[in-house]
């Protein structure tokens, strides 16, 4: 009997354990997932801001389509999430629909049980009350016995009823969780319809767009060329300045190595810079990466190639550039038809931002994390505010989503 009520117990505490692990992992999922879609809607928000802020008419066709691109990709990116979170909602549901279920069951027969020996507990109190029950002992140790037995029973009777309260509270609580699971599941399936209308919209805007590219493709070709040319010639220019700098550190320690001679000063910098990789701040407060790092085809004529030595980030009018790790102003360069560019050394490492329209930071200053160091430039054709932004080791590029938090 007492084997049988050991065992019972275990396999409840079991499956009450693994039913907790399973509760915190569908919460911590679902955490996770809402982080996600609030984090695309503040992608779209920011996309949405950053056209009706440009001077959408003027802008070119290539810059409608990027823009309806990155839109696009972030719309189906927030039906896909959405619905996630409403299919581990349903699951959810179904399994504390299957909990109420099993809660009920138990509290009937709790309350069955209970029901049973209030009835018996009167019948035993009319029929021999517990004074004479204690009387009728043979002897000491036998009324000492029946005494422990009256107070077990007692007891036995309040911890029922105290299971029994327990069970009640945690059915209602069910309820209510399954009552908002329900409702919250019901408002993601209304926000993915109106999702999924403004998805087509912009589709069928794209299409639009896409067709008149079409007729003019070679024009729009050559365009692409002609930027990858002038990008091309800022970041030949960059390494430029990279590689003399390179070579003036080593002439100062009386070396020629094709890396930075470092200060003991400098190579903390570098480890602090390398330390921090992933969680450095965006070189804006608001931003989308309109254009990522790397060799790729172009978004919009697949015939064309890009190369993209670091990212570009598309941002608001007056928007100010930040440093994103502590160091030295190495150069400002200001190219021949171009807008001005700050190249920031941390140690072996240097961060670039192209395309400014001021500048508040000269060679040789000491910069900190998030200080201002200039202005974007807003291109006055099309409202565009565009910064370039790159990091290398020594002469090297990187990935600047490697480097920059949630990039």
């Amino acid at each position: 009997m007492r084997l049988s009520k050991l065992t019972y117990r275990i396999n409840t505490f079991l499956i009450f354990f693994f039913c907790c692990l399973l509760s915190f992992s569908q919460n911590d999922k679902q955490k996770e997932l809402e982080q996600r879609r609030q984090q695309i809607l503040n992608e779209i928000k920011q996309i949405n801001a950053l056209i009706s802020d440009n001077n959408y008419k003027k802008k070119s066709q290539l810059s409608v389509i990027e823009d309806l691109n990155y839109k696009i990709n972030s719309l189906n990116n927030l039906i896909k999430v959405t619905n996630q979170q409403a299919n581990l909602l349903t699951r959810e549901i179904n399994f504390n629909q299957n909990q109420i279920t099993e809660l009920r069951e138990d509290l009937k027969g709790l309350k069955d049980n209970y029901a049973a020996m209030i009835v018996k507990s009167y019948k035993s109190k009319n029929e021999q009350s517990r004074v004479m029950f204690l009387l009728s002992s043979s002897d000491f140790s036998q009324a000492l016995k029946r005494l422990n037995y009256i107070k077990q029973y007692s007891n036995y009777q309040k911890e029922q009823g105290e299971i029994i309260k327990a069970k009640t509270i945690e059915l209602q609580e069910l309820n209510t969780k399954l009552l908002k699971q329900k409702d919250d599941k019901q408002k993601l399936i209304a926000e993915n319809k109106v999702t999924q209308r403004e998805l087509e919209a912009q589709r069928k805007q794209h299409q639009a767009v896409m067709s008149s590219i079409n007729k003019n493709l070679n024009i729009y070709t050559a365009q692409i060329k002609a930027k990858q040319r002038e990008a091309d010639r800022i970041d030949k220019e960059i390494e430029k300045i990279i590689k003399e700098a390179i070579a003036s550190s080593n002439k100062k320690a009386g070396k020629s190595n094709t890396t930075f001679e470092l200060t003991a000063e400098a190579k903390a910098l570098a480890a602090s810079f390398v330390a921090n990789k992933g969680s450095l701040p965006w070189p804006v407060e608001k931003g989308i990466v309109t254009l990522r790092y790397g060799k790729q085809q172009h978004p919009v004529v697949k015939t064309a190639t890009i190369q993209s030595n670091g990212v570009r980030i598309a941002t608001e009018k007056n928007a100010q550039v930040r440093a994103v790790f502590d160091g030295e102003v190495l150069a400002v360069s200001t190219i021949r038809h171009g807008n001005p560019t700050v190249l920031i050394q941390h140690g072996n490492y240097i961060t670039a931002y192209k395309n400014l329209a001021k500048v508040y930071v000269k060679k040789g200053d000491k910069v900190k994390t998030k200080q201002s160091i200039g202005e974007v430039f807003t291109n006055s054709s099309n409202g565009e505010t565009i910064l370039n932004f790159s990091v290398f080791k020594e002469s090297t590029t990187q990935n600047p989503a490697e480097w920059i938090y949630k990039m």
